[in-house]
């Protein structure tokens, strides 16, 4: 497994925008799929973008978020803007080693322990 620690949650206003980030150790980042997640209050884990030798996002999110990785640095990031309140949510890095953009929970077998994001109306 992958541990991974997220960072960068926070209270923004509806329109802002907030990085987060991702910090990974174990197997070797380079070869795995690191994807975003989240869960909001009463809801279901939602898959929110994915990563490897392409990008993966959920309908939601697109134009709006962008993930990005640096292998040299073991971090993946999320770049939100143009947030919204239905954005609020604990956000969850994951990782795989299957390299497929995959976009369902079961496919990911390590997990960060979440960070709250909340957007303001």
């Amino acid at each position: 497994q992958v541990q991974l620690v997220e960072s960068g949650g926070g209270l923004v206003q509806a329109g802002g925008s907030l990085r987060l980030s991702c910090a990974a150790s174990g197997r070797t980042f380079a070869g795995q799929t690191m994807a975003w997640f989240r869960q909001a209050p009463g809801k279901e884990r939602e898959f929110v973008a994915a990563i490897m030798w392409a990008v993966r996002y959920a309908d939601s999110v697109k134009g709006r978020f962008t993930i990005s990785r640096d292998n040299a640095k073991n971090t993946v990031y999320l770049h939100m803007s143009s947030l919204k309140p239905e954005d609020t949510a604990v956000y969850y890095c994951a990782a795989t080693g299957t390299g497929a953009l995959a976009r369902t929970l079961g496919d990911y077998d390590s997990w960060g322990q979440g960070t709250q994001v909340t957007v303001s109306s």
